[in-house]
């Protein structure tokens, strides 16, 4: 488990595919001070566990679903990355509990600069929009983050100064993809209520008889 405070930004330095899956190393400082392998390590939102580690980099093996989920697809040699070591029960929950399980992508669609702060605009598909909800949180890359705003095509997110400094997020442009991973509680309230998945969910089924049958009234 993480909790979305960023510790560094590290760089992809090596990337070596296979059929379906990969293998990174990434160059790091600080996450590696007290690390080894088998531990795991938040990289821009993505859990990986170390399988090899140097004074100044670890590896870690890829697998397919990671890279069909996530934006990996889109690292390259040199690409920054957001990195976290996972939580310590005796620190501060600072951030939110983050699974380092991405949900999908999301491609920002606007950046807009208001005083001191960064407004970001992410579009998202339904199946993620699902539980995001206004000043509910979400991890961005990693990033622990308050949601602003959010419609039925996307969402907002004010990014603070010294979140822009110790992140990727605004190194990015309009049109990047950026890794989303939802905030877990409402997921397991959906699962635990018998609610429908979105793919399984018909436009009429949200009726006042589902409503009385799952407990609202």
């Amino acid at each position: 488990m993480f909790t979305g405070i960023i510790e560094e930004v590290g760089t992809v330095r090596q990337i070596r595919k296979s059929i379906k899956g990969m293998h990174i190393t990434v160059s790091a400082q600080k996450v590696l001070e007290d690390s080894k392998i088998g531990d795991s390590i938040c990289t821009s939102g993505i859990c990986l566990t170390i399988t090899q580690r140097g004074p100044q980099y670890f590896e870690a093996d890829v697998m397919a679903e990671t890279i069909r989920r996530s934006k990996m697809q889109a690292f390259q040699t040199g690409s920054p990355v957001n990195l976290e070591r996972a939580l310590r029960l005796d620190t501060r929950l600072g951030g939110h509990i983050v699974s380092g399980h991405i949900d999908g992508t999301g491609v920002i669609t606007h950046i807009e600069k208001e005083d001191n702060a960064i407004w970001l605009s992410i579009r998202a598909p339904q199946e993620i929009l699902r539980y995001v909800i206004q000043k509910g949180s979400i991890a961005i890359d990693g990033v622990s983050l308050t949601v602003a705003a959010a419609d039925p095509l996307g969402f907002k997110v004010s990014i603070i100064p010294h979140t822009g400094a110790e992140t990727t997020l605004l190194t990015q442009k309009a049109g990047d993809l950026v890794n989303l991973e939802c905030d877990v509680i409402g997921k397991y309230v959906e699962k635990l209520l018998g609610l429908p998945s979105p793919g399984n969910m018909k436009k009429d089924s949200l009726s006042m008889d589902f409503l009385r049958e799952n407990g609202f009234f």
